[in-house]
């Protein structure tokens, strides 16, 4: 695994994460892993428990896990939510707006060019997780 990017001050979670099938057959696991093909609301009712989310990101063009992401910020989940696989460098600031804020890329990740992908928007066009507001709304109140 390439390098490990977390934008949170918390400690990382050290629990390995379990699948879905088996957090939701147990009581006492803090992390779950979910597949791309897996319907993040089966994690809703759970949520308190949970301190970590990881999401699999299979190849780099499986945008499911955005929507999974973005389910689970809006149901109130504030743990960790990671991106882990086929993670590129100009996905992570899309995936940050779903909510996601640690990411295990396959790849070394150049931190120059995050900086810049990072950096490369002041505005944005739409709401999402990350509760910035678009760009109409800050011209039209």
């Amino acid at each position: 695994m390439g390098d490990f990017l977390r934008f949170r001050d918390d400690a990382p979670h050290e629990e390995p994460a379990v699948t879905l099938d088996a957090f939701l057959g147990q009581s006492n696991a803090t992390a779950v892993r979910l597949e791309s093909d897996e319907d993040a609301r089966k994690l809703i009712p759970q949520l308190g428990q949970l301190a970590l989310i990881e999401v699999s990101f299979p190849k780099f063009r499986d945008g499911r896990g955005y929507s999974a992401g973005r389910i689970l910020r809006e149901a109130g989940y504030e743990g960790e939510l990671r991106a882990a696989g086929d993670v590129l460098v100009d996905q992570i600031p899309l995936m940050r707006r779903c909510g996601f804020d640690s990411f295990a890329p396959e790849a070394s990740v150049d931190p120059d060019a995050l900086a810049r992908a990072l950096g490369r928007y002041d505005d944005v066009y739409q709401k999402a997780a990350d509760g910035r507001s678009p760009v109409w709304a800050l011209r039209h109140g």
